[in-house]
């Protein structure tokens, strides 16, 4: 993945659209004497295909599952399941937004045809026109998104915790299935950033000198390979590959949208750096395109003029010249946390309280050697912006330290009131699966009739 992408992290895995994307092979079960389609269940006025088994067989294999004789046995009774909640769900008149549908299958439509190479390629290997394949992907994405409505509701009739009931939950649990709540610190900061002035038009000239050497014949696939920042397309001479534009900044995308094949657009700036890009195929909202990433560089000077001015304010903090509250609030440069008095807090969360994991690397490394209250020398570090953050300089003052140790109900309430929660809904979710086995028609062709199911109920006697 290229620095400009954007996370994708939000991407559902659907049978349909993940399976066989691979270029490794993925053996398919044999059955005997050649079957190749079949109804394996009836379930109420439902039918679950043989063929709609192997999908998602071969799916799981495609994203790492281990392979063992019982993977289809799991793939069925998971199918059962789901059906239960779409029937009950389609009795109960529940509706699917219309728009999350199209957002999601838009958004997977893209991921294939990225993968793939562009709409005619993705029409190729589905062997569809595009109509057809949005038609068949638009009715599972709704079926799944009244499965999980349903599950919603079922979960909603879950009964409410009180205090009284965390703490029996508490009690009741096992010693050895706490969990381990992980070293968490609190802490507050003074951050500057290098003058970016001048960086900044160092990188302008150096893209601007790049473009007109391509104007005048210089390939540009030849300086992105000897000067691009970008490590996951220098290697490739900039080139990114056949891709929603909607997988990239705005920025670059709105930039190489707007130029025509073999054109050279002027500097773009995303929150990367700043790039230089040519166009090599447009089709639809999706693109092919070179680019040269450039990142502000900053010099030891800037560095030594920041680190003056710290520990300038570590000094007069010391001798009690200056709070640091003060000083975060009159100096501090980062606009999320001097506010606070330079207190820093999870942008998603709102908490001050942060593991090892939510901490950038060098920020960890200086906290862990703190005592409370300290304050550190001045760092280098990066901020929270673009994929890999903007160089700062700062100094930290350790407020507060809760030791790695096993969850109690005194000090990690939240924790366990989560838990017992889940555990609630689970256990609501699996009444509702019981009651419909046993109220529901289900009968499972001999082929799976020895699986090994987690549940009972489903081989009717």
């Amino acid at each position: 993945m290229t620095t400009i992408q954007k996370e994708w992290s939000r991407l559902l895995a659907i049978t349909i659209i993940l399976c066989g994307l691979s270029n490794t092979p993925i053996s398919a079960q044999v059955y005997k004497g050649g079957l190749i389609d079949k109804t394996i269940a009836l379930i109420g006025n439902d039918m679950i295909q043989l063929s709609a088994i192997e999908s998602e067989a071969q799916m799981m294999l495609f994203q790492g599952v281990p392979s063992d004789k019982n993977l289809r046995c799991q793939v069925l009774e998971k199918m059962l399941v789901q059906k239960l909640f779409l029937t009950q769900a389609k009795l109960d008149s529940l509706t699917a937004s219309r728009e999350m549908v199209e957002q999601n299958l838009n958004q997977r439509l893209q991921e294939v045809m990225t993968k793939l190479g562009g709409e005619k390629a993705t029409e190729e290997y589905f062997k569809k026109p595009m109509y057809k394949i949005r038609e068949e992907w638009r009715e599972t994405l709704t079926d799944l998104s009244l499965v999980n409505n349903m599950q919603s509701e079922v979960a909603k009739k879950a009964p409410e915790l009180t205090p009284s009931d965390i703490e029996k939950y508490y009690k009741k649990l096992p010693k050895d299935s706490l969990p381990i709540i992980s070293t968490q610190y609190q802490y507050s900061q003074i951050v500057l950033y290098p003058e970016k002035e001048a960086a900044i038009m160092a990188v302008k000239e150096r893209l601007i000198e790049f473009r007109e050497r391509i104007m005048k014949g210089t390939k540009f696939s030849t300086l992105a390979t000897m000067y691009s920042q970008d490590p996951g397309s220098a290697s490739r001479g900039g080139e990114l590959g056949m891709a929603s534009k909607q997988l990239y900044w705005s920025q670059f995308s709105d930039a190489a949208m707007a130029l025509k094949v073999g054109q050279v657009s002027q500097i773009v700036e995303t929150p990367d750096g700043f790039h230089i890009i040519q166009l090599i195929k447009k089709e639809g909202d999706m693109f092919n395109a070179r680019h040269i990433l450039l990142k502000p560089m900053y010099t030891t000077a800037d560095k030594d003029k920041a680190f003056k001015t710290l520990d300038s304010l570590k000094n007069l903090i010391a001798s009690d010249s200056l709070k640091f509250e003060q000083a975060a609030r009159r100096y501090s440069q980062d606009p999320k946390s001097f506010v606070n008095g330079g207190l820093v807090a999870d942008e998603n969360t709102g908490s001050v309280y942060f593991d090892i994991d939510q901490l950038k690397p060098a920020d960890h490394a200086v906290l862990k050697s703190l005592q409370i209250g300290e304050i550190s020398a001045p760092f280098e570090s990066r901020d929270n912006e673009g994929r890999e953050g903007n160089i700062v300089y700062k100094i930290i003052r350790l407020d507060k330290i809760i030791p790695s140790h096993t969850a109690s109900f005194k000090d990690d309430f939240s924790v366990l009131q989560e838990m017992a929660k889940s555990e609630n809904i689970n256990k609501a979710l699996d009444a509702f699966i019981k009651q419909k086995q046993a109220t529901t028609y289900i009968k499972i062709d001999p082929l799976f009739a020895n699986c090994p199911f987690e549940r009972e109920g489903w081989i009717k006697k």
